[in-house]
């Protein structure tokens, strides 16, 4: 544990204090119950050294000097005392427990539910960047890890600093001479658990990178079982998988060999102290210099004060691993939103459906060009259709429109309405999309249907699942509506998932549809179907539809062919053929020249 990876710890800690200011007062007060908890824990070996001296010198001892004249009413007295320095110890074991254990479940689920909600606010360039299983692990393991850390390792620490404060002060009260040489071990040990960190700190990381390639891998393997199955590929996957768990085995190995060697080492260091009180303590109580009940308090104290320092690695060990975790969480919690949703302003009712793109430019953030200068307007009520090469820039159209991005330059207007200036929630409400990468949630047919209307009744439902023609088919499913659709919708055909995905956006009944290659992925006979939907849906709605084939879009009001960002050639299907353009030659290739 470098001097750096030490500042970057507490760094962490600072911020992470700065996060939980709302319970200052419960770390307060699960600090003070450690502490007394802790000072309690000291005293039996006081007693032990009282009792002692009560029966070397009986009528001279320090007890008779408080008004007990008899040895047997002192040791009466100290038994007294012992009970309640008992019970004031379990006492406050008991709160600290229930203090420490309720804040760090209370902070851990205050901090993955914050994380989480600042993640859904975060534009899709930050989700396009990211592994969602880095993601995942963020919100998860490292919010348990630091949830460890608090469980425990917290109150370890504060004993800790106590013990040595505590004991330091009744050792150099009795004989500072003996508290120097009790004390010299302290600096070892705790150089020592430093370079032991230094050592470990690398491998403790590598391992978790090693937890990383194997729960990536199964995750992978168990997503990917049917083309293993095809590939005949189970021998070799499983081979692989055996790599990376020896790998994993072997990462452990390494650390395990540095931070078992720890223990012994400090062991002896501990011993060093002992012996130094034990035997000058022992003959300075010979030749008379100190009392002999204050020489049995030196070493019972000496084994407390140097036996938790055994403990240290370990508690270094849980408080670096949830700094490095805390590191992952707060940096994910201060990602920049760039899509902010600011206004509580909505979009004028009712919303007709007007949209217009006014010399829109946008860049991704890899740099990569998305739109130059777009100028586009449709009436409300009418369809219009984009068509273009893969990468020409018409899904971010509809991005842009959905507010995902933000335009470098330009705006764009629903009703003559900037979108800028209206909630997130007032636009995306009047937005139905279908896009061609179907997401369906693990649950029933019914649940993924209402997920953008949790009120419709079952007639609504039957009503938007007959338009999309997909009542057809949930009618003849086992358990009709209520049929789980498995995982990402896996029980379904592609065919079933977009109409069912179709009946969805329907559902939610909005003044705008918007279609992207939401038929590219089907066959005909779904095609056609989605077709036929298509005429009765465009009833005085708008539709924004991006397709492939072109078949599909024959009707539209208005069709844009979009090239490298830029509008190449716009009209309707009629007029664009007569062009002999793009569309046309397009149109040419897909119909066999007819």
């Amino acid at each position: 544990m470098t001097h750096h990876s030490n500042t970057n710890s507490f760094a962490a800690l600072g911020r992470l204090l700065r996060y939980a200011r709302g319970y200052r007062r419960q770390i307060t007060t699960a600090t003070l119950c450690s502490v007394i908890n802790k000072l309690f824990d000291i005293a039996p070996e006081i007693l032990i050294g009282v009792a002692i001296d009560v029966v070397v010198n009986q009528e001279q001892s320090f007890v008779a000097k408080l008004g007990l004249e008899t040895a047997q009413q002192q040791i009466a007295a100290l038994a007294v005392l012992t009970f309640f320095i008992w019970a004031g110890e379990s006492l406050f074991e008991y709160l600290y427990q229930v203090l420490w254990r309720n804040l760090a479940q209370r902070l851990q689920s205050e901090l993955r539910q914050d994380t989480y909600e600042h993640t859904q606010r975060l534009d899709m360039s930050f989700f396009e960047a990211q592994s969602s299983g880095q993601l995942v692990a963020t919100l998860n393991d490292d919010v348990n890890q630091l949830e460890r850390f608090l469980d425990g390792g917290a109150n370890a620490v504060v004993q800790l600093v106590v013990t040595v404060v505590a004991v330091g002060a009744v050792f150099f009260v009795i004989s500072p001479l003996v508290a120097l040489l009790a004390f010299t071990p302290i600096p070892i040990i705790i150089w020592g658990t430093f370079y032991f960190q230094r050592k470990a700190g690398p491998l403790y990381a590598d391992v978790r990178e090693k937890v990383g390639d194997l729960s990536s891998r199964l995750a992978n393997n168990l997503g990917g079982i049917v083309t293993i199955k095809s590939f005949t590929a189970e021998q070799r996957e499983a081979e692989r998988l055996k790599a990376s768990s020896e790998a994993y085995v072997e990462a452990n190995r390494k650390a395990i060999r540095i931070s078992s060697a720890f223990i012994p080492v400090i062991r002896m260091a501990v011993l060093a102290g002992f012996l130094a009180t034990f035997t000058v303590g022992g003959m300075m109580a010979l030749e008379g210099s100190l009392n002999v009940g204050a020489y049995g308090v030196l070493v019972f104290l000496t084994q407390r004060l140097l036996w938790p320092m055994t403990g240290l690695a370990s508690v270094i060990d849980l408080f670096e691993r949830a700094m490095a975790s805390t590191r992952r969480i707060l940096n994910l919690l201060e990602e920049p939103v760039r899509v902010h949703d600011e206004s509580n302003q909505s979009l004028t009712e009712p919303v007709r459906g007007e949209v217009e793109f006014k010399n829109v430019s946008f860049r991704y953030p890899s740099g990569s060009i998305g739109v130059e200068n777009i100028a586009i307007k449709v009436s409300a009520g009418n369809t219009l259709a984009l068509v273009g090469a893969t990468g020409s820039g018409k899904s971010t159209l509809i991005k842009l429109l959905l507010r995902l991005y933000e335009p470098d330059q330009g705006d764009i207007l629903i009703d003559g309405q900037a979108i800028r200036d209206v909630s997130l929630r007032s636009l995306r409400t009047c937005i139905g999309l279908v896009s061609q990468d179907v997401y369906l949630f693990e649950g029933t047919v019914r649940e993924n249907l209402v997920y953008g209307n949790p009120d419709a009744s079952d007639s609504d439902i039957i009503e938007a699942a007959k338009t999309a023609e997909a009542w057809s088919f949930i009618e003849v499913l086992p358990q009709g509506l209520e049929t789980l659709v498995g995982e990402r919708g896996a029980r379904l055909s592609g065919g079933q998932r977009q109409r069912l995905s179709l009946a969805r956006a329907l559902l939610k009944n909005p003044p705008i549809l918007v279609l992207d290659e939401a038929t590219s992925a089907v066959d005909n006979e779904t095609e056609a179907a989605i077709q036929r939907s298509l005429k009765r849906i465009g009833h005085n709605r708008t539709v924004i539809m991006i397709a492939h084939r072109l078949s599909t879009i024959v009707d539209a009001d208005s069709i844009l062919v979009i090239g490298d960002g830029q509008v190449i050639e716009q009209g309707n299907h009629q007029t664009l053929l007569e062009k002999g353009g793009a569309y046309a030659s397009q149109w040419r290739v897909q119909t066999g020249g007819a």
